[in-house]
Parts: structure tokens; C-alpha cells; sequence
């Protein structure tokens, strides 16, 4: 991908705790930028996220260290075919992760994954 491209990714979390969500979030943050939207602590059992961003040019160099999950987290992934994959690759290079579904339509798809501790 060429840097400066521009992607657009959302995703839902449940599972897990708010640091989980974060740190699923945090991960992302290598390949797309920053998050427009995190999640917050509060007693929340779905959590959301959002990037829209020209991708930087270090994206998907160097994948974070982030602590293990303390529960599985169900991830549902929307966005371009490009934008699922590149979050499918990153989560893959961070966590182990299960294909749950995919759907697929002519300029938008949406995963499922499983996130296991």
C-alpha cells in the first residue's frame, strides 16, 4: 500500500474488558494511524472504533507490544476489502485469531474474528 492512501475501518468489540478493547484498538494504530474513536471504561459490554486516515508512511512497520488479552474478544471489521484485510493481517501478527464469517459486498466487507487470550 502506498503511504498516503486513505482508509476507513470500524469496528465492534465485545468480550473482554475496556483495556482488552483498547489494546485491540492500539494494535490497529500501527497500520491505520490514530483512532478517531476509542473506548472508554464504564460498564459498556459492546465497545466501538473508528479510523479515517491517509495512511503514514512507518504504518505497519513494527507491530506494538500490547498485554495479553484476559478474555476472548469477538471483532467485527467493516471496511474497504483493503482496509479488513490490512486490520486481519495486523490482528493476525499480534493475537491468534479465528475467522468467524465474512460478508462481502462491491466496495465494502465486514469479518468476524475471534481474539483468544
Amino acid at each position: 500500500m502506498t503511504p498516503g492512501t486513505h482508509l476507513a475501518l470500524t469496528l465492534t468489540l465485545s468480550g473482554g474488558t475496556a483495556a482488552d478493547a483498547r489494546a485491540v484498538v492500539h494494535t490497529l494504530e500501527s497500520a491505520f494511524g490514530t483512532a478517531d474513536d476509542m473506548p472508554g471504561d464504564g460498564g459498556a459490554t459492546v465497545y466501538t472504533a473508528a479510523f479515517d486516515n491517509d495512511i503514514p508512511a512507518d504504518a505497519g512497520m513494527t507491530p506494538p507490544t500490547v498485554p495479553p488479552l484476559s478474555a476472548p474478544v469477538t471483532v467485527t471489521l467493516q471496511g474497504s476489502p483493503e482496509a479488513v484485510r490490512r486490520a486481519d493481517e495486523t490482528l493476525t501478527s499480534v493475537f491468534t485469531v479465528r475467522e468467524e464469517g465474512m460478508v462481502s459486498g462491491d466496495q465494502e466487507q465486514e469479518w468476524q474474528l475471534r481474539l483468544e487470550p
